[in-house]
């Protein structure tokens, strides 16, 4: 039989080779995808990276994608290191969106906008919090599995917002279509030339990339939550206290997509609209981008520009090969998986597990094997 024996712990540069390997293995498993919907699966990633990064509209597209993609998946890092698994960063982003819309519609224009944005992204980053906070809550009060708190709020956030821009919130100056009123010009986030690259966003995002890897890096905090998710009964013995540092990492993962949440609606749609059209799907390719960066913040910042590079070049293929919208959520898909596989292969090695005919007696007692079956 075969068994799974934990491996030491891999160095950076092991992580890096695997964490190659596995994307190249993703792009293997979809130019195959492409080849079975009848493209040409050279042409077919060809036209993905040329339509996302060899124009000056597709790099300002994947740059503008990219801002949402890198704050949550910074926020997801943080998480995950803690071996806390936040499915839901695409109802946070939204939970921001709508903190800062609810603020917005509540001042107009009464603020100048040096007042007015920095409170449009605490709003945000409160609103986020606050949903993540109670999913972390119902686990170290109730052992609610987080999975399963933070993606059914994620379809509660949906709904919400629906209810907000079909109802009470609906804009009389949106000709009967479910927006909210626009923002007061001092709401409106600024952006970059010709762009939609909405600056003040990017800025928090590289800023935070910086201080999550001097948070993890270089403080206590960081040194505890590393050690929760390496060996959480040891964190437990050394006296740490989990469900404080819980509670910490969730709101600060959950208040990262909300300031996302708060790019979209303020620096894009300038209202809150469609829930799918707020988010993109953001807070789940997030995931994609914190494995890809390896839980590091500051490789967050490269991983989002990828992704958001791959769902630019997404629109371009459905335009050029006319390939189903289906196609980069699937590449996304295997892109995880194979993320993932590799994940599991860094720390467990296959081996053949010992019968216990073949083990020496032991004088006093039967050879039992070593090791877990898996």
């Amino acid at each position: 039989m075969i068994e799974f024996a934990p491996r030491p712990e891999p160095s950076a540069a092991d992580r890096a080779l695997v964490t190659l390997g596995a994307l190249c293995s993703g792009l293997a498993l979809a130019a195959l995808a492409f080849l079975l919907m009848g493209a040409h699966p050279g042409r077919a990633m060809a036209a993905v990276f040329s339509g996302s990064f060899m124009s000056a509209y597709g790099l300002g597209e994947t740059a503008t994608k990219a801002i949402p993609l890198i704050l949550s998946g910074i926020g997801l890092s943080l998480a995950f290191r803690g071996r806390l698994w936040n499915i839901g960063a695409e109802g946070q982003l939204l939970a921001g969106a709508t903190a800062a819309t609810g603020l917005a519609l509540a001042l107009q224009d009464s603020l100048p906008a040096p007042l007015a944005v920095p409170l449009l992204f605490a709003a945000g980053a409160a609103g986020g919090a606050a949903l993540a906070a109670l999913a972390g809550w119902l686990k170290t009060r109730f052992r609610v599995n987080e999975v399963v708190s933070t993606l059914m709020l994620n379809y509660i956030c949906a709904e919400l917002v629906q209810h907000l821009v079909y109802g009470p919130w609906k804009g009389p100056s949106q000709s009967g279509f479910p927006y909210t009123d626009n923002f007061a010009a001092p709401l409106v986030l600024p952006v970059l030339g010709a762009t939609r690259i909405h600056w003040p966003t990017l800025v928090l995002a590289l800023a935070s990339a910086a201080a999550a890897w001097v948070l993890v890096h270089r403080t206590r905090f960081g040194f505890e939550l590393r050690a929760m998710g390496g060996n959480p009964d040891a964190a437990a013995c050394a006296g740490m206290n989990a469900s404080r540092t819980t509670l910490l990492v969730m709101a600060a993962s959950g208040g990262l997509a909300g300031l996302a949440g708060v790019g979209e609606v303020a620096g894009i749609h300038r209202h809150l609209t469609y829930p799918w059209a707020v988010s993109s799907g953001y807070g789940y390719a997030a995931i994609i981008v914190a494995w890809v960066a390896g839980l590091d913040p500051l490789l967050a910042v490269p991983a989002g520009l990828f992704l958001g590079g791959i769902m630019v070049g997404g629109d371009a293929i459905q335009i050029s090969m006319g390939l189903p919208a289906a196609a980069i959520s699937l590449f996304n898909g295997l892109l995880l998986l194979c993320l993932m596989a590799g994940e599991f292969f860094l720390r467990y090695r296959p081996r053949r597990r010992a019968r216990t005919s073949d083990l020496s007696p032991v004088p006093g007692g039967a050879g039992k094997p070593e090791g877990k079956t898996a």
